[in-house]
């Protein structure tokens, strides 16, 4: 650029690099768009996380109405300021009762658990040791720690141990995390054998049970419940609102002294507005809907089950999912969005997951089941896919 460039050629010039950026993500197949969905639709939906089919139920939409109505469509502050209602106490309390744990609190979103569980739970000094599949916000949160983060290969947990195997005083702490289910792929954590790995080296064990919450164990009390770890004094968890119980919002589950010690040092907490009302609301309900109907989870893994042993069939490349997701392996990210778009011209709705969103940089279908999909819709959805490939 000239030395006495006009300054509209200077602005312009301030970000004249994203240009090659985009090509080179349209080289690579990797544009990504925004695709504004319709309130009602025709189409087959196997793209959504709405796992357990709640986020129309009418208690859950009748909820979430009720307490706008009553405590305003935002929450007007952070949560130790004027954004803590009565219903955020009351689902944090369910939540902890539900899933096993001592204590919860509730955040704005899923991510921001985990970054506040992550780098309130780690320092400058600490180890922190993390599954090589482990979800963006996880990763984030290792970054925004400054700890000493060490990388372990996939739900590897002898890698995990000798990761752990430090000099004694080397780190002040140690903390190893890890997704319960992992959100590409679908695949479960080998939480035992971590949870015998951390108590080996006096580690603390973070799971992230996005996925497993409304789906996997006894009435759908997630992944560390499942595990036997729930409640124990070295394990903490995380959970999503959005999933399961189909509304907005996460929160960290744990002891009370770290759910304490999160409230007073975790800054997505202390700086973020607390979850809005109506989000709040609707959680709650969808939670005490879980609670009174577990045939929900079973379901759910029923029909996950039934997508990968008709799509197995097929003869495509599918991944056993051990909770709602399936994952269908396809050659290349171009070829991965032409065989979602056929779906979806087709009547079908599927995710569509290419790097970087996937850690083994191999694109796939990522389908997820849901509890109130019919059998006959679930052939349906094995027939398209098979179809189009």
């Amino acid at each position: 650029m000239p030395e006495h460039a006009p300054p509209a050629a200077q602005a312009e010039g301030a970000f004249g690099w994203l240009d090659a950026r985009r090509a080179e993500r349209e080289r690579a197949g990797l544009v990504r768009t925004l695709r504004p969905r319709q309130a009602t639709s025709s189409l087959l939906d196997l793209a959504s996380n709405d796992y357990l089919g709640l986020a129309r139920h009418p208690e859950v939409t009748a909820a979430a109405a009720a307490a706008a109505e009553r405590w305003g469509a935002g929450s007007t502050g952070s949560r130790l300021v004027t954004g803590t209602t009565a219903l955020h106490g009351e689902l944090e309390a369910e939540l902890a009762d539900f899933c096993g744990f001592e204590a919860a609190l509730v955040f704005s979103s899923g991510y921001a658990a985990n970054l506040a569980a992550v780098t309130a739970l780690s320092s400058r000094e600490s180890l922190i040791v993390s599954d090589a599949d482990n979800h963006a916000s996880l990763i984030d949160g290792c970054r925004l720690s400054r700890a000493h983060t060490l990388v372990a290969p996939h739900a590897d947990p002898a890698a995990v141990r000798k990761l752990l195997d430090q000099p004694p005083g080397r780190y002040a702490s140690a903390l190893v995390v890890t997704d319960a289910l992992f959100s590409v792929d679908g695949d479960a954590a080998p939480l035992p054998d971590l949870a015998v790995a951390c108590r080996e080296h006096g580690a603390g064990l973070l799971i992230d049970d996005a996925h497993g919450l409304g789906v996997l164990g006894t009435r759908g009390r997630g992944a560390a419940h499942t595990a036997g770890l729930a409640g124990a004094g070295d394990v903490v968890a995380t959970v999503t609102l959005s999933k399961s119980l189909g509304s907005q919002g996460g929160a960290v589950l744990g002891p009370a002294r770290v759910i304490e010690h999160l409230v007073n040092t975790a800054r997505t907490f202390i700086f973020d507005t607390g979850l809005n009302p109506a989000a709040t609301g609707a959680a709650l309900a969808a939670l005490r809907l879980v609670r009174r109907e577990p045939e929900r989870a079973e379901r759910v893994r029923a029909v996950a089950g039934a997508l990968y042993r008709r799509l197995s069939d097929a003869g495509l490349a599918v991944v056993r999912p051990d909770a709602a997701v399936v994952s269908v392996r396809a050659p290349s990210p171009d070829q991965a969005l032409a065989w979602a778009a056929r779906c979806r011209a087709a009547g079908l709705v599927v995710g569509c997951f290419r790097p970087p969103s996937v850690p083994d940089g191999v694109s796939r279908l990522r389908l997820t089941a849901r509890a109130d999909l019919t059998d006959e819709q679930v052939a349906t959805a094995v027939a398209t896919i098979a179809a189009t490939a």
